[in-house]
This record gives structure tokens, sequence and C-alpha cells, in this order.
């Protein structure tokens, strides 16, 4: 019975999943990874996140060896603040200080697609379909432990949420991405530089990889109905690029300065939504009786003032990575899921 190779299947294959599936296929597991799109469409899609990742959660996939782009990707050396004084524009006050190790962000488009043919090289199985609960039953019933970590669709809805943890109910900001090339650098170190405005909502950027190289990710957190809620009526990728400028200029001046030169990195470099922070309970139990595990983005959708998706997402993974290892031929119970959730 020892070493009989024990089968897991997760489905969604974003930073939680993917990483717990490479993880665990070193370690002798069966995995098979189900998800909605091929690493192509992810490639020639459009942007995800923004995802700037600091150095604990770096480190969980440099202990995975999966930190292809610790070269290539620029790094951000600081953090940066600014209040904008609401009665004249300027600023309140700023500071800046050195982080201690270095962040980076690598645009998911670059690292999702080749960790997902990494998964398939190191013996995983990945199976390209939509999961809905008929398919959940299928996979439940072949497959000792199944994690839902996929952070979006029809399936995660059916995880109850946690009334006590989740605080609100509706949106907390307008959020936009803009993916841009000749942004002017800060020196003496590159920094993410986060601008609060009252009353108007946020603007940050930092340094960042992407699918044509360097380049820098501006990101938008606007309170809603306010004046940085203003991109529902954007169509175009060049009407989105526009409008960022235009609310750089009015709210942000010496962010606008820094952005003579700049162009979008690619049609697919910007994006535009919202979402009410939510924390949802850890196992879903399915019409046969079978429990289905969540993890990261499933079940914590933060608030996205804190930026913090990904960084929670590789923490969650290497988490519930050492609970299944600790694991070792118990079966994963309803209890075992739950006191894994909380240690996350």
């Amino acid at each position: 019975m020892e070493n009989i190779m024990r089968r897991i299947a997760i489905v969604g294959a974003g930073q939680s999943g993917l990483q717990l599936g490479l993880g665990l296929l070193d370690t002798g597991y069966d995995v098979t990874m189900i998800t909605n799109r091929t690493a192509d469409e992810i490639r020639q899609g459009k942007v995800m996140s923004s995802q700037c990742m600091f150095h604990t959660a770096l480190q969980t996939e440099r202990d995975l060896g999966l930190n292809f782009w610790e070269e290539q990707c620029p790094a951000v050396e600081g953090i940066g603040l600014a209040l904008v004084n609401p009665e004249n524009g300027g600023k309140a006050f700023e500071w800046s200080a050195r982080l201690e190790r270095y962040a980076q962000s690598v645009d998911q488009r670059v690292k999702m697609p080749y960790w997902m043919e990494e998964f398939e090289r190191r013996g995983g199985r990945l199976v390209i379909q939509d999961v809905g609960i008929e398919e959940l039953e299928k996979l439940a019933n072949d497959y000792e432990l199944v994690l839902l970590a996929a952070g979006k669709g029809e399936v995660v809805k059916q995880f109850e949420r946690d009334d006590v943890r989740s605080v609100f109910d509706k949106p907390q900001r307008a959020l936009a991405l803009t993916y841009v090339k000749n942004m002017k650098p800060i020196s003496p170190y590159s920094r993410v530089t986060f601008n609060i405005i009252p009353e108007v909502g946020e603007y940050f950027s930092f340094p960042a990889l992407t699918i044509n190289g360097p380049c820098d990710i501006m990101v938008f957190e606007g309170i809603p109905n306010g004046p940085m809620d203003c991109w529902q009526d954007v169509k175009t990728p060049e009407q989105h690029m526009q409008c960022s400028l235009d609310l750089l200029k009015k709210f942000v001046p010496w962010e606008y300065e820094r952005c003579a030169n700049v162009e979008l990195t690619d049609a697919g470099g910007y994006l535009a939504g919202r979402f009410p922070p939510t924390v949802r309970k850890p196992v879903l139990t399915l019409p046969s009786g079978k429990k289905i595990f969540g993890m990261a983005d499933a079940l914590v959708v933060n608030d996205p003032i804190t930026g913090q998706g990904s960084n929670n997402a590789a923490k969650c993974s290497k988490i519930y990575f050492d609970a299944i290892l600790a694991n070792d031929n118990q079966s994963f119970s309803e209890q075992w899921m739950v006191q894994t959730f909380e240690r996350y």
C-alpha cells in the first residue's frame, strides 16, 4: 500500500493550481490539471492581473524550481507612497524606502502557459475542458482529492459565502490595468509608486515583464461612482490608454510627466472590472456527498487595495502542498480540508 501513487486532480491552472500541481509531481504524486483555456489562448489573450510578488511568495516558486524569469524580469526594489492634497492637488507628503529583498511581476500570459507546458514535461496530465458539477462528480469518483483553484466561473459560486469573514457585499473599487512601454524610470531605485487620492481612489505603477519584454504596469483603483470609475464606455485599447493618461494628468501630474512617450505593450495589455472582496467556506459538498476542496482565489478574493492575489495564491499552494505531504496515506477528510484552509 505504501508506494501506490496518490491521485490528485486540480481544476484551474493559475498561480496556485499550477504551483501546487508542479510541486506534487516532483514528489511523486499522480496529478491531473483541468482548465478551460489552452496555453496558446492564454498567451494570445488579455492580461489577467498585475501580480506583483514579494520575496516570501517568490521564494515558494524558487523552492520548486519555477522561477524561470528571475534574470529577465525587472526588479522592484522599493515602495513609494504619496498622499495627494485634495485642496491644491499637490502632494501632502511622500516617502519611499527600499525593500530588503526585491519584488517581481511576471505577466501571467508569460508564466502560466510556460508552467502548463512544464507541468506536462514533468509528467502531469493537462485536460482542456469546462468543469461543472457533473464533471466534479466524475473527478471526485476517480481521484483521492479534487482541488478547485479557479478564481472565476459558475463552480466557484457553489462554494458557500462565509458571512462572518466577508465584510463587503459590493465591489469596493473600480479596477483597471494598463501595461505600457517607455515609462520614465524612477531613480535611484525602482519601486512601486503608490498614490492615494482622497475621495477618488488609488493609482500605482511598477516595472514588470510582459510577453514582449520589460514594461510598467499602471493600476487604477477608483472609488465606485467617483471620477476614476470611468471605464464602462472604454471599448478599445486606444481609448483605454487615453483614459489612463487623462486620469494621470488630472490627479497625479507628477506621474503623468513620466508618461510622455508611453504606449500599450500590446493589444491585450489592458483590463477593467470590479468584484466584491469575498471569503468562501473551503469545502463544497456535491449532490453525491463527495467533497471538493477550494484554494486561493476560489475562496479568498481580496480587496484589490492590498493587491495580494498572487502572493496569497503562492503561499496558499505552499501550505496545501505541505499539508498534503504531511497527510501521507491517510484520507483527505473534510476535517483535514478545514484545518488546512484555516492554516492559510
